[in-house]
């Protein structure tokens, strides 16, 4: 990693952890303040990728699983990783059908954020996807997931109420919510 931020300097690093997903390197630096310090940056292989499915009568949907990070149950819009070279929307496409069976006719991107961005580099892109049709799902071994259909009202409710945190489902339903709420969005 080279350093374009002239208020960093790197001064040594060391690759810690690796796997087919994520590395973790820790680089001994100048911050700033020009005193010398320890940073650890957790490299994602994959782009983050959301997709907020919105039907004709306003309705979206979740997917719920068990999160082994949290050791928790977590409602969340249809997410995953795309890899870094292949086309972000092929791979937002692959995730709706992939955890929901939906199909969806049109597509928008609605938002690129870096997520954690204190310690990762993880990039993340949050699409709406409308026009859909059913179609079958094929979740991944990892996945035990159910699809709920709800208002898009509902979701935005569970956010308010906490129980919706996954930053990516967060960002999603509460920007197409205040799109909808401005009439940049019709349905």
């Amino acid at each position: 990693m080279n350093s374009t931020d002239p208020a960093w300097k790197i001064l040594a690093q060391r690759p810690i952890y690796e796997n087919p997903w994520i590395s973790v390197t820790e680089f001994d630096v100048l911050n700033p303040a020009k005193k010398p310090g320890l940073y650890g940056k957790v490299h994602f292989k994959n782009k983050a990728i959301g997709i907020i499915p919105i039907d004709e009568e306003g309705n979206t949907f979740l997917v719920g699983q068990s999160r082994f990070t949290l050791s928790n149950y977590s409602w969340e819009i249809p997410a995953g990783g795309g890899p870094l070279d292949l086309d972000t929307l092929e791979s937002a496409k692959r995730e709706l059908q992939e955890e929901t069976g939906l199909i969806a006719r049109e597509w928008r991107l609605i938002l690129e954020s870096h997520l954690s961005n204190s310690v990762t580099d993880e990039h993340g892109f949050i699409f709406m996807a409308t026009g859909l049709e059913a179609g079958s799902s094929e979740p991944e071994d990892t996945e035990d997931i159910q699809v709920r259909k709800l208002s898009l009202q509902e979701a935005y409710g569970m956010v308010r109420k906490g129980e919706i945190t996954d930053s990516v489902s967060v960002m999603a339903i509460l920007l197409v919510q205040m799109m909808m709420d401005k009439g940049e969005i019709i349905l």
